[in-house]
């Protein structure tokens, strides 16, 4: 059981009744989300069991949320196989945050109080700006490039070959689906999000998380944590900081950091968050690579069997 990665979900894969029966069943998910409430001095575990759906899906509870319900699935996963040998780590958009906690960049605490800010400090910019988000489904990426400057938007996630999101002023991402088939692109869909995540509208939120960063202490990780941003890994306290930093106005270069992973010799994955989108995003990327996708009781139990 080694050579393993663990990948770590993002915003929107939230779910009411999330971890519901890890937290009903063991005592290392209890004590985990007791230590989270603590922190946050609310009930996060509220939110995540019971809803209602517009308060967990709000950027400042659903990261926290997600790097929750992570922290967890991995402690029950080693919980029941102590033997297990994880040999690097990396999560989307949010989902890096959890992998550095994981790899002992920070500490879980540390991590939340990161995510629970970084979430509202996305959540101010929405509410600054005006800006929204649209998924590309086919079209060539330097084609999509090419759409993206001339409507004046970002790239924010290069989700797999043929899957772009570009973010934005909403009135520039109608522009950019009206143009879309002019480019190339098969399909133009646009995201039912609170703003223009991974675009230069996050800039307040990019600033204010700079500065919590600056005073977190993070140390050497355990393991490699490949980032969004530049879609490698880096020991370096100072690049780990700049690199959390630029991913929340700069692209998640998802499927570069999957073909790194893939191409150092990595050949099983473990998504570890509710559904299985990482477990998609990798088949597309690299067919034929093994993903476990670990998100309740049952998934969990199926994934120690087949590693056993």
């Amino acid at each position: 059981m080694s050579n393993i990665v663990i990948l770590f979900s993002g915003q929107g894969a939230q779910k009411i009744g999330m971890a519901s029966d890890w937290l009903e069943s063991s005592a290392t998910a209890g004590k985990l989300a007791d230590q989270a409430n603590l922190t946050l001095g609310f009930s996060l575990t509220d939110i995540m069991l019971n809803g209602p759906e517009e308060k967990l899906t709000g950027t400042s509870h659903c990261q926290p949320a997600l790097y929750l319900h992570g922290l967890i699935g991995l402690a029950l996963l080693k919980e029941h196989l102590p033997d297990i040998t994880i040999t690097a780590a990396a999560g989307l958009s949010l989902g890096e945050f959890t992998a550095h906690a994981a790899a002992g960049t920070f500490s879980f605490e540390d991590g939340l109080r990161l995510v629970s800010r970084r979430g509202t400090y996305m959540e101010e910019a929405c509410n600054e700006t005006d800006g929204s988000m649209a998924a590309l489904i086919g079209g060539d990426e330097s084609r999509i490039r090419e759409l993206a400057t001339a409507t004046a938007v970002d790239i924010a996630n290069l989700n797999a070959p043929g899957q772009i999101v570009l973010s934005g002023p909403s009135g520039n991402i109608d522009r950019a689906i009206a143009l879309a088939k002019d480019f190339g692109v098969r399909r133009a869909i646009k995201l039912k999000v609170a703003g223009a995540y991974h675009s230069r509208l996050m800039a307040s939120a990019q600033e204010k998380l700079a500065s919590e960063l600056a005073g977190t202490l993070i140390t050497r990780p355990a393991i490699p944590v490949v980032a969004n941003f530049t879609a490698k890994p880096t020991a370096s306290e100072g690049e780990i900081r700049t690199n959390l930093t630029s991913q929340v106005t700069g692209p998640v270069r998802w499927t570069e950091s999957i073909q790194y992973l893939v191409d150092a010799g990595h050949e099983l994955f473990i998504e570890i968050g509710p559904g299985k989108v990482l477990a998609g995003l990798v088949a597309k990327i690299t067919p034929g690579v093994t993903v476990l996708s670990v998100e309740d009781m049952p998934s969990l139990e199926a994934a120690v069997k087949q590693l056993s």
